[in-house]
């Protein structure tokens, strides 16, 4: 790439170029000539950081640093996490939606990166948002600048070409729709030079007692989602909950506070088995009620993949915009104690952009048409069937 098409590249978007005076102003500023540590960029979601966080141990050995050299540069939304979950690494969160739209914030960051002298910058996420994470990875201006070949759009090409040209190794971890689990363990086989074994997704986590009402044996309903799409209707979790009643478990329902809404509908059922949270938990209380259910069944959203992550017996009712990609887990890496469920369309992989729902509040087809029966069916098998 010659001088002229590095400074003024094409097919950028208008953003990128919004931007573009940050990279000279960091590349003004002094960094320490003494080059130590290493810093990696996981700009991405709970669900994500749990499928991520067993590659992650195996980092300090492969590269020949302690865990306190290395920094993992991650996000706000899994911050009250890190003490339990990244004990011994450095973590530090930013808030990524910010550093994706404010020059402000994103100049803040990008200085602070630089000034931290690390020797070496690596990100192998391969769906990720080229002026987050590989934008980092360059601002860090480190010696060592590793990445993964990424899933690129035309709408992405130029910019990721930019960037990718000036990452120092690039680790081709797979085809889409690879799942990401089995692309971590492909990604530090490169860095190894041998074979490493993909391992079951996992964190970390305290053994505290829940916050809870003492009792039997309960169910997690989690039906939230950030996504409309991805939200089996919450009537199909009411119809499960009341069979779990029938059956004499107790029903938890989680959630956030853009859940409320369903606070009216779950007073309705009238029980002393129901315990409503929604709102009432903050995320570590929220991961030890989940490790300490009979069940969770739960949308493909964060708090699945920790109940996954922490071992909870678990229904993930997963739709097809990237199956595969990140659920079902591989039968190599999924925990026995899981189900994925799922209705098997035509129009699976069509990355979210689904035409067949009547409006963007609606539940996709391929996530809708799971029925009730599949789920209690899979509930029973979980709680109610005796372990041989």
């Amino acid at each position: 790439m010659g001088l002229l098409s590095s400074l003024f590249p094409r097919g950028m978007r208008r953003r990128w170029w919004l931007f573009r005076p940050i990279d000279a102003l960091v590349a003004l500023t002094p960094a320490p000539k003494a080059r130590k540590g290493v810093v990696v960029v996981r700009m991405d979601g709970i669900g994500d950081m749990v499928m991520y966080r067993r590659a992650l141990e195996h980092l300090p050995a492969l590269l020949g640093v302690a865990k306190s050299d290395i920094t993992v540069l991650g996000c706000h939304s899994w911050k009250g996490l890190g003490p339990e979950v990244f004990a011994g690494f450095n973590l530090v969160t930013i808030d990524e939606h910010a550093f994706e739209k404010k020059w402000w914030y994103r100049a803040k960051i990008a200085l602070w990166v630089r000034r931290q002298g690390f020797q070496t910058a690596i990100c192998d996420m391969f769906m990720r948002k080229v002026l987050t994470a590989d934008s980092l990875v360059w601002m860090s201006r480190a010696p060592q600048r590793i990445v993964c070949q990424p899933f690129i759009t035309d709408r992405t090409r130029a910019e990721y070409g930019w960037y990718l040209d000036r990452a120092t190794r690039v680790i081709d971890t797979g085809p889409y729709p690879t799942h990401e689990g089995l692309r971590h363990f492909t990604f530090l086989s490169e860095l190894a030079g041998r074979t490493m074994a993909p391992e079951v997704p996992a964190i970390p986590w305290r053994d505290h007692e829940p916050k809870l009402p003492e009792g039997g044996p309960y169910v997690v309903m989690n039906f939230g989602s950030n996504e409309p799409g991805r939200r089996w209707p919450f009537g199909q979790f009411l119809d499960v909950a009341r069979r779990c009643l029938d059956a004499g478990l107790r029903v938890v329902f989680v959630g956030a506070g853009q859940e409320a809404f369903a606070k009216p509908l779950i007073a309705q059922l009238n029980h002393p088995g129901v315990i409503d949270t929604i709102g009432a938990l903050k995320l570590g209380e929220l991961v030890d009620v989940l490790k300490h259910a009979a069940c969770v069944v739960t949308n493909d959203t964060g708090p699945g993949h920790l109940a996954l992550g922490v071992g909870a017996p678990t229904i993930l009712i997963a739709g097809g915009g990237h199956f595969g990609c990140f659920v079902p887990y591989p039968d190599e890496i999924s925990p026995p104690n899981t189900r994925f469920l799922a209705h098997e369309m035509e129009c699976y992989h069509c990355l979210w952009r689904c035409p067949k729902r009547a409006s963007d509040q609606d539940a996709f087809p391929c996530v809708a048409e799971v029925t009730p029966d599949r789920v209690w069916q899979a509930v029973e098998e979980l709680t109610l069937t005796p372990r041989s």
